[in-house]
């Protein structure tokens, strides 16, 4: 373990401060997969330098491509494109689960492609049969082999698939995939997320054909070539939402600059709902928060795909409803475990449970998985400081807002693993006045 792996936080310090927020973690990565489908140069401005940047560098440069870096974001050019082997591919994917939406240029461009278990948080199972389903349905052929899938394609070809849950990254990779395949393809039960738009908007800049109708299917007519593009990433509403909680746990105030008020709408609906409240700019690229009454109100939360409640902000939120006066339930219908973090809030002295019974509005697909996927907080509870591990991205966010909002010292070890999500960790903390070595 690093030096800079381990925290000692001191709660109880005053947050307040300016906050920037940059290219959004769930786009960027997906639009440097969108380079690879042109061999003209593409230009990404408003980036984040975070660990899925860096690998996606990393995988267009073995590919074969060149990736530059300047104060006004990324310049990617990948005239010729190869596939990296097998070992190579496993160790991307081993990182990040970005790797597998490369299948769609690497068998427009090369005939093959590769899938090795994906990486990333471990927020539950998450297989790439969607993944597969859809490159198969276009006309990619697969293979088991030792470590991963071999697929091959001479070329793809329009179909019409329907997704049984709307997947994110099966949108992703249908619209990657489908863009050059022969004729028309149509995806019913797609993800229509901000970051999704942002990709399609990209792939429209390149020359592609994309109808998204009201019914969540989304339409492509293939083409014959796509061009370069420049683009301006969408902020990041995960870790603008992140920040926002910690000035509703600890009754601070930030302002966040470079965000996109539509973007949180739902969030900020619930914000305001358990006694927060923000004041936006004219052009709503500036949001102020703060609380606007000294005890929190709880909550019956229920995340859920866009434009719902987004299951990346429930940790953070729930960590500010500790504070609330009353009994706040939560129901997860997204991610089967994402409650990695309860426990760490229960050493902190969280009044905190979790069911498996489906305590939202809804019956949710987790129902008969005997999945721990509903949570009960009373409160308020003061925290006490104490010794915590991250166990993925935005359950360590919220061990932060934890310790902020804790009397005494806690110790965070795996630390490391919040800059897959947010850049200039440190300096941020440091920005709002967080008291941390």
């Amino acid at each position: 373990m690093s030096d800079t792996d381990v925290l000692q936080l001191r709660g109880g310090a005053k947050v307040d401060g300016n906050i920037d927020i940059k290219g959004s973690k769930n786009a960027l990565p997906k639009i440097m997969v969108a380079a690879m489908l042109t061999e003209e140069r593409c230009e990404i401005e408003n980036v984040s330098w975070l660990s899925d940047t860096r690998t996606m560098t990393e995988l267009i440069e073995a590919s074969g491509g060149t990736v530059g870096r300047s104060t006004a974001g990324l310049s990617i050019e990948v005239s010729t494109l190869g596939v990296p082997d097998t070992t190579a591919m496993r160790e991307f994917s081993g990182r990040s689960r970005i790797p597998v939406l490369t299948c769609g240029p690497a068998l427009h461009r090369t005939g093959e492609a590769y899938i090795s278990s994906p990486g990333g948080c471990t927020i539950g199972p998450r297989p790439v049969d969607f993944h597969l389903d859809v490159l198969r349905r276009l006309g990619a052929e697969t293979v088991d082999v030792p470590g991963g899938i071999q697929l091959s394609a001479t070329r793809l070809t329009g179909a019409k698939i329907e997704l049984p849950f709307p997947s994110v990254g099966a949108t992703e990779q249908f619209l990657l995939s489908a863009c050059l395949a022969d004729g028309d393809s149509e995806l019913c039960n797609a993800a229509v997320e901000p970051e999704i738009l942002d990709l399609i908007t990209v792939l429209q800049k390149m020359g592609s054909l994309i109808n998204v109708e009201t019914n969540r299917a989304i339409t492509v007519t293939g083409v014959k070539r796509l061009r370069g593009f420049t683009h301006r990433v969408i902020p990041d509403r995960l870790e603008a939402a992140s920040w926002a909680s910690l000035a509703l746990a600890t009754d601070g105030e930030i302002t966040l600059d470079g965000v996109r008020q539509q973007d949180l709408a739902t969030y900020l609906n619930t914000y305001r709902r358990a006694g927060g409240d923000f004041e936006a700019s004219p052009d709503g690229t500036t949001i102020r928060f703060w609380r606007s009454q000294s005890m929190l109100r709880p909550l019956a939360v229920e995340t859920s795909v866009h434009p719902g409640f987004m299951t990346d902000w429930q940790s953070p939120f729930v960590t500010a409803l500790t504070q609330a006066d009353g009994i706040s339930v939560i129901h997860e219908t997204v991610y089967e475990d994402r409650t990695g973090y309860v426990d760490a809030l229960k050493a902190l002295g969280a009044n905190i449970g979790l069911f498996t019974e489906c305590l939202g509005g809804t019956t949710c697909r987790f129902a008969r998985g005997n999945h721990p996927h509903s949570i009960v907080v009373v409160g308020p509870t003061k925290l006490q400081g104490t010794e915590l591990h991250v166990p993925d991205l935005r359950a360590g966010f919220s061990y932060l807002i934890a310790a902020a909002a804790a009397n005494g010292v806690s110790t965070i070890t795996g630390i490391d693993l919040l800059d897959r999500g947010y850049e200039n960790l440190r300096g941020k903390m440091a920005t709002v006045g967080i008291d941390f070595e």
